[in-house]
């Protein structure tokens, strides 16, 4: 995935197919495909505003001083953006936020970056800028201390990189380095109203681009191909595709897939596992079917994943450690003679993860996480089952956690005969 998810789990496939369009690179030969019968679903929605950004902010501080934390260093990347507005990228020359548990924060980036950094910049800030021949730790420093950082606790978001973290802890020697986790996560995992409808458009987006997809799977394409028609269909209706996955036939048995070279056939699982972007929020889905006449082994895994999908959003109530809902699906698929826990023919994986602005967030759906379920949240639940040789079968929909329990953002399929409804 990248921007919003993780970038092993691309599309693969050796020969990309698609009469006529088999030399062009992905994002072309999707935009040569007639998409004319799709339109936007994605209008109307109210965008993440100033406002919501100083209510982050406002969060963060509260929970700064409860930590006893004088600042957060974040860096570029969604965090930054979540509390900023800035979108920006690593690279040598370091731009980073330092967010004081009072007052507005601070934007450290090079002179001849400003500009374009205060383009997306959301909310008020102090800009300071470093030439070429200064150092910009020094600038990040300096805004430490006067928030009064240089003798108390720094929290650095986990992504920071070290020669961030080590910098500032050789520059501000008397100060504790720590976790910006209890800040940044705390944040980062409770969805607002707002929040939620731009992952609901954006799983609504992913599934009916998905549905068009299938309706023109045929035989002998490539995973390109079926990539390719949902990339399409995907910037039809409104999304920004983000790389994801689709394994055929064996290839299935392996959660993140296969180099060798794979096609569809008459008889074998078709494995789609990808989302999209809308106003910076996250999808995930997947669904597997089979082309063409269902092998019985094939329907009767199908029907055991579905089973352990609907126990594992049953295990997900409020205030129940995330690892419970693993655990949960875990307990059942040994009742029916896969595993133990992480071994195959079984399901080698969690059992889900964390979604929002990114395609995978802390916490997981894991055995032993200990953070209890609460409103807000928002997770994958993806329980398949592979046996290796031979295929997998993957079912995922989202869902978020509301004062009434679990509320899914897809719906799971009924059968593999309907994968889509």
């Amino acid at each position: 995935m990248i921007d919003l998810r993780l970038n092993r789990r691309r599309f693969g496939a050796a020969a990309l197919g698609l009469a006529g369009l088999a030399a062009l690179p992905g994002p072309l030969r999707a935009a040569a495909i007639d998409t004319s019968g799709l339109t936007p679903i994605t209008s109307g929605l109210k965008p993440i505003d100033a406002a919501e950004r100083a209510a982050r902010i406002a969060r963060a501080q509260a929970l700064m001083a409860k930590a006893g934390m004088a600042a957060i260093v974040v860096e570029p990347g969604s965090s930054l953006d979540y509390f900023t507005g800035i979108k920006w990228w690593r690279s040598e020359r370091v731009t980073a936020a330092i967010i004081p548990a009072s007052g507005q924060p601070v934007i450290v980036t090079p002179f001849f970056e400003e500009p374009s950094v205060r383009q997306s910049l959301g909310v008020p800030a102090d800009v300071r800028v470093w030439q070429e021949d200064e150092d910009p730790l020094a600038l990040v420093a300096e805004a430490l201390r006067q928030a009064g950082g240089a003798t108390s606790a720094i929290g650095i978001e986990e992504t920071v990189r070290f020669f961030i973290s080590d910098g500032l802890a050789r520059r501000l020697p008397q100060a504790r380095i720590a976790s910006a986790n209890p800040v940044v996560r705390a944040c980062r995992m409770v969805k607002t109203a707002t929040e939620i409808a731009l992952m609901q458009a954006a799983s609504d987006v992913t599934l009916t681009a998905q549905r068009w997809a299938w309706q023109r799977i045929r035989a002998g394409m490539t995973p390109g191909d079926i990539a390719a028609l949902i990339d399409a269909a995907t910037a039809a209706l409104g999304g920004k595709a983000s790389d994801g996955l689709v394994l055929l036939g064996e290839a299935s048995a392996y959660p993140h897939g296969s180099a060798k070279p794979q096609a569809v056939r008459e008889g074998e699982v078709v494995l789609i596992d990808c989302g999209c972007s809308v106003g910076g929020y996250a999808s995930d889905i997947s669904r597997s079917f089979v082309f063409g006449r269902v092998p019985d082994d094939v329907r009767q895994v199908w029907d055991v994943v579905a089973e352990g999908q609907q126990r594992a959003l049953a295990a997900a109530q409020l205030g129940t450690p995330a690892g419970a809902v693993d655990d949960a699906v875990r307990a059942f698929y040994e009742s029916k003679g896969f595993g133990p826990r992480y071994q195959l023919p079984g399901l080698s994986h969690r059992t889900g993860h964390g979604i929002g602005m990114d395609g995978h967030e802390p916490v997981n759906l894991v055995h032993n996480e200990a953070t209890p379920l609460a409103p807000g949240m928002c997770f994958s639940n993806e329980p398949g089952l592979y046996l290796p040789g031979r295929f997998g079968i993957r079912l995922e929909d989202c869902f978020h956690m509301t004062d009434a329990g679990p509320q899914w953002f897809s719906t799971p399929p009924r059968s593999i005969d309907a994968p889509f409804g």
